[in-house]
């Protein structure tokens, strides 16, 4: 009985490599559907760990995820080249932003996230199931990206929370996610509560993911991502009237940066 089920096993496994091989569309369904059961059963064994070491919701159990997540891109093939992670060093607060270009963005974010650093989440992920309990047990702020008001209230509280626990807050100015190797304008959020908060602002850049993980082609394969931390942006002594020009200056090193990545100098000297 026990060499049936094995053999009907192994049958199954060799047939999903065969359709994997012959058919692109297969392969990424299949891959995807992976990193989501890696999420599931990655956060839900997780959760508990949180629990048991910090007692509730904490930014320090941040570490905890981190490791979990780093173990993810093994099994997809992906490589980290990670550069400026001294610029990290900054005394108190700051404002992390980077580009946001899918689901796999999880995975280069647990890659550079620095110590006591929490993240600006969409509202929804809290309703993600063991996913969503356990981004929330780390502290993620989330905010409802569909009511103006709303979002202020956020990022006013996210301003509060800064100095009250003296943490970094990394946010996707862009919004969403955006996979088609260049930027999306950016929201003016996270820079008003910068100058609020007189605190800098850090650039992180990622490669385009287009060259191994593309929706639209059902690709997902292995690939290699170049990931740089920019030096802070100081911004002691601005006001709310410099915010457009913080962020547009913002937008404009983080997009000359992408490109250069990305392998694509003339696109960034073209944006210059």
């Amino acid at each position: 009985m026990e060499l049936g089920w094995l053999l009907w096993g192994a049958a199954v496994l060799l047939l999903l490599h065969v359709l994997m091989e012959l058919s692109p569309a297969v392969n990424f369904v299949l891959r995807v559907g992976f990193y989501y059961l890696l999420c599931v059963v990655g956060s839900a064994l997780t959760v508990p760990v949180c629990l048991l070491v910090n007692g509730g919701r904490t930014v320090k159990n941040m570490r905890i995820i981190k490791t979990v997540v780093k173990t993810f891109k093994y099994f997809f093939g992906l490589r980290f080249e990670v550069k400026g992670l001294e610029n990290f060093k900054v005394e108190g607060p700051a404002i992390i932003v980077s580009n946001h270009q899918s689901m796999l963005d999880m995975m280069g974010l647990m890659e550079v996230l620095p110590d006591d650093c929490v993240q600006v989440g969409k509202k929804e992920l809290m309703y993600a199931g063991t996913v969503g309990l356990v981004i929330y047990l780390g502290g993620v702020i989330f905010i409802n990206r569909k009511s103006t008001t709303s979002a202020k209230m956020v990022m006013a509280e996210v301003a509060k929370t800064m100095a009250t626990d003296n943490v970094k807050v990394w946010v996707y100015p862009e919004g969403t996610r955006n996979c088609t190797g260049d930027l999306l304008p950016f929201k003016k959020g996270a820079f008003h509560v910068a100058v609020q908060a007189q605190v800098p602002v850090i650039p992180v850049v990622y490669s385009s993911f287009t060259t191994f993980y593309n929706p639209k082609k059902n690709l997902f394969t292995s690939g290699k991502i170049k990931v740089e931390i920019l030096p802070p942006i100081e911004t002691k002594g601005l006001t709310s009237d410099d915010v457009s020009d913080l962020t547009d200056r913002c937008f404009r090193i983080m997009r000359e940066t992408l490109f250069r990545l990305s392998d694509r100098p003339s696109e960034a000297k073209d944006s210059s």
